[in-house]
């Protein structure tokens, strides 16, 4: 297990979220070697089997950023990486860095990181008051109709902005940067050609796709220094299980998410 409350003031710490990547498509996908760039990092090769806290974005990522990450799907008392404090959590140990605020985000502000936040789907758009809430817990948020899910090169141009961001970030100051991925979430089919429905193999390329243009983004943390990185999807989505198509419904394949968390290593030069 990982010790945040260790890493807390001397790592940065990258979060993704793959948003509606089912944990059988990242399966299938890493196991046809379509997703080298993520294979290279995961911890023993592969992806985690969790369950999230929610069945769509908003509600999976208030619990995020509350501390409740996706919670490993094998029985027990598994403990947290962050926490808000609250009496009596039963998730809450001497490696989970718990913070004296409502979310971790503005917990981590108080310990001096720098929260940026490069938004995908709608609930980051800040075009409405809901599309405000979320990136509004950071100190920098951005979003354009380029990262969103209409555009079938939002992760390049994601991961772009969010390293010319961390350019101008000194190696001295901590960062915490978040980054919502759009490009899984529906419309998917874009990426096989011809396609006109969402499907289990259009959301696969789709994430062949993401895996395409991720590496930049690990090689500019890793030449700021260590940082402390989880990846994970948000929910899942049905294609068709039990006459479902969508998320925000409990199926196993909604519930049911890849997870992975590690430490990205500094370079020799950072």
């Amino acid at each position: 297990m990982i010790d945040a409350n260790a890493l807390v003031g001397t790592h940065d710490i990258l979060f993704i979220t793959l948003d509606t990547l089912r944990y059988d498509v990242a399966c299938q996908a890493l196991a046809e070697g379509r997703t080298p760039n993520l294979a290279a990092l995961l911890p023993n090769g592969k992806w985690e089997e969790r369950h999230s806290p929610g069945s769509f974005t908003y509600a999976a990522h208030q619990a995020f950023f509350a501390g409740f990450l996706p919670t490993p799907s094998a029985p027990g008392t598994h403990k947290r990486l962050f926490a808000a404090a609250f009496a009596g959590s039963e998730t809450t140990g001497e490696t989970t860095c718990v913070f004296e605020t409502p979310d971790i985000v503005s917990g981590l502000t108080r310990r001096g990181y720098q929260t940026i936040c490069i938004g995908g789907v709608g609930f980051f758009n800040q075009r409405t008051a809901l599309g405000t809430v979320l990136p509004g817990l950071f100190a920098e948020s951005y979003w354009s109709p380029a990262m969103g899910v209409t555009d079938l090169r939002s992760t390049e141009h994601q991961v772009r902005f969010a390293c010319e961001r961390l350019g101008k970030v000194s190696p001295s100051d901590r960062v915490f940067l978040f980054l919502n991925v759009s490009a899984l979430h529906q419309p998917n089919c874009g990426y096989v050609l011809g396609a006109v429905q969402d499907t289990l193999q259009t959301q696969g390329a789709a994430l062949a796709y993401v895996d395409s243009q991720l590496a930049p983004l690990f090689t500019a943390m890793q030449a700021r220094g260590p940082s402390l990185t989880i990846i994970c999807s948000d929910h899942g989505v049905a294609y068709g299980e039990e006459g479902f198509v969508g998320h925000r419904v409990g199926l196993p394949v909604v519930w049911t998410v890849p997870y992975a968390e590690f430490v990205l290593p500094g370079d020799a030069r950072s």
